[in-house]
């Protein structure tokens, strides 16, 4: 075969267009590390950067943004715990020091000191939020958990459901020492309150302060009893008698053939004056609801028949006025604001079968992995707590005004416009030592109770504290295993995509010496004519 110069200059040529073509690629290499610049260089290692860059967002979404966000949550929620622990503690040990019978009068204004400062901080770690979103408010994160300020003119319609075990026995005590102030007074002996105690079975509702039952039921089996508004009375002393209907709209009686009834008061004391001998009193068959405390008290023969049948209640009623530091009730129970009573707002907490509707929120923290990050209000702050603290400062306080009484008829009986009526004094005195031997009674009884239930109170919150840590040990495997997942596909993405630049100068020192050589080799063919063959 006949070589030509032409077809060696082609050759040449193409040889050091190819040769400087690779040196272009591996200066291109050797500037981006990177071993393909366009996918048409090698579509196999285009596709697999695509796939493992797709894989390496996904990844560092998790590891960066996801995890970190839901670690701070859970940080969040368990700083509330931790200091709702200190504060349930505080009380709890208040309970301990009014269990003391030799109490002091420094001793109850301290323990009522602490009380009052402590009811004001109960539920306020229930305002926790992180980056503004509030933690335990489930999914209205832009809403506070409690009443910022006292709010007089909001009013809501809440539905409580209870059951038999809500039952439990509540001292009532009736009578009050009103201390003399003139001579007249004191003489007027007939005026001394006798001064008795009594106990039922009762149900306390969340909020104190309501302004009225809407409605009332129980069941147990087949029976129902409703306590109807629509055939309730007014008395003269201004107290609403109820009447109890059944499941077919009749009157329910007792044994003797007496209608059962519920009658509302609007405070104790108009529940006291209701009595003939002036005392707390319901009957067997008869329930008594108090609006102030938010008490309904139920007779003996009803309430030992809800316990043996193991009955539910339903009670809806209408509360105007919540005081600051109050949880508000649309995180608990199902209600409707009606504020606007033109533009009512509804609030369901629980379906029609009674089971809660939970608002979990939830971070993807790895591939088909998610964790729940959020407490709801009532798994963690028990409603009892705030109305069980005032009671607790409500018994103190009676304690302390009954023996500031005490003290100051004490000292009446030193003065000398008094010398002449020492029995009178006397007798006021008793009665105000009977009230305030039943005012420490009543104060030793309910701080010993309280110890048990704030150490309940503590366990519930222990029970959730753990729950939380275990979802923040879920968290940190999780958080371990993203990293190395991190590591592992970066370095699978780097042996795809990256070349070692010392390997790129060794091949591009050869290309580029390659091309050299070859300019080399062309100069020289160029130089041959047909002359040099004469």
């Amino acid at each position: 075969m006949r070589i030509t110069n032409n077809m060696m200059l082609n050759t040449t040529s193409s040889n050091i267009n190819g040769n400087k073509l690779n040196v272009n690629n591996l200066n291109n290499q050797m500037s981006s590390q990177k071993k393909i610049q366009r996918p048409s260089e090698d579509p196999v290692i285009a596709i697999r950067a695509l796939r493992l860059r797709s894989t390496l967002s996904q990844i560092n979404q998790y590891y960066e943004k996801n995890i970190p966000d839901a670690q701070t949550w859970l940080e969040v929620t368990e700083t509330a715990f931790k200091n709702m622990n200190k504060i349930l503690k505080d009380v709890r040990t208040q309970c301990v020091t009014g269990t003391n019978s030799y109490l002091t009068a420094d001793d109850r204004s301290t323990i009522l000191k602490s009380l009052t400062a402590l009811k004001s901080q109960l539920y306020s770690e229930g305002n926790s939020d992180n980056a503004g979103r509030t933690v335990f408010t489930g999914f209205k994160t832009n809403s506070q958990l409690t009443f910022m300020e006292d709010e007089t003119d909001t009013s809501y319609k809440i539905s409580q459901s209870f059951s038999y075990k809500d039952l439990g026995e509540f001292t009532y005590y009736s009578g009050s020492v009103d201390v003399p102030n003139t001579v007249a007074d004191v003489q007027n002996t007939g005026n001394i309150s006798d001064i008795s105690k009594s106990s039922f079975d009762r149900i306390r509702l969340a909020y104190d302060k309501v302004d009225e039952i809407t409605n009332l039921s129980y069941s147990y089996g087949n029976t129902e009893v409703t306590f109807s508004k629509q055939s309730a009375t007014t008395n003269p002393d201004g107290s609403v008698t109820y009447p109890a209907e059944d499941e077919f709209g009749d009157p329910v009686l007792d044994a003797d053939g007496n209608a059962v009834t519920m009658t509302v008061y609007d405070t104790q004391k108009a529940w006291e004056a209701a009595s003939a001998d002036g005392t707390k009193t319901v009957g067997a068959n008869e329930l008594v609801f108090i609006k102030d405390a938010g008490d309904l008290v139920v007779g003996s023969s009803i309430s030992n028949d809800l316990k043996s049948n193991k009955a539910a209640f339903t009670i809806d009623y209408q509360k105007t006025g919540f005081d600051k530091g109050e949880l508000r009730p649309e995180y608990y129970y199902n209600c409707t604001d009606v504020s606007d009573a033109a533009n009512p707002i509804k609030y369901t907490k629980y379906n029609a079968d009674g089971s809660k509707i939970y608002e979990d929120i939830n971070y993807t923290v790895a591939l088909n992995q998610t964790i729940k990050v959020n407490m709801q209000a009532d798994e963690v702050f028990d409603m009892s707590i705030y109305q069980d603290v005032v009671e607790l400062t409500d018994s103190v306080q009676a304690a302390i005004n009954a023996h500031d009484k005490v003290d100051k008829l004490t000292a009446m009986k030193s003065e000398a416009q008094y010398a002449d009526y020492q029995d009178e004094i006397q007798e006021w005195l008793d009665a105000a030592q009977k009230e305030a031997d039943y005012a420490d009674s009543r104060l030793t009884s309910l701080y010993s109770a309280g110890i048990g239930k704030f150490d309940q109170y503590m366990e519930k919150l222990n029970v959730a504290y753990t729950e939380v840590g275990a979802r923040g040990d879920q968290l940190k495997m999780t958080e371990s295993r993203m990293s190395n997942q991190q590591l592992t596909v970066e370095q699978l993405k780097s042996d795809n995509e990256d070349r070692n630049i010392s390997d790129i100068i060794i091949d591009y020192t050869a290309a580029y010496n390659a091309y050299q050589a070859s300019l080399l080799a062309s100069s020289k063919i160029e130089k041959q004519t047909l002359l040099n063959y004469i």
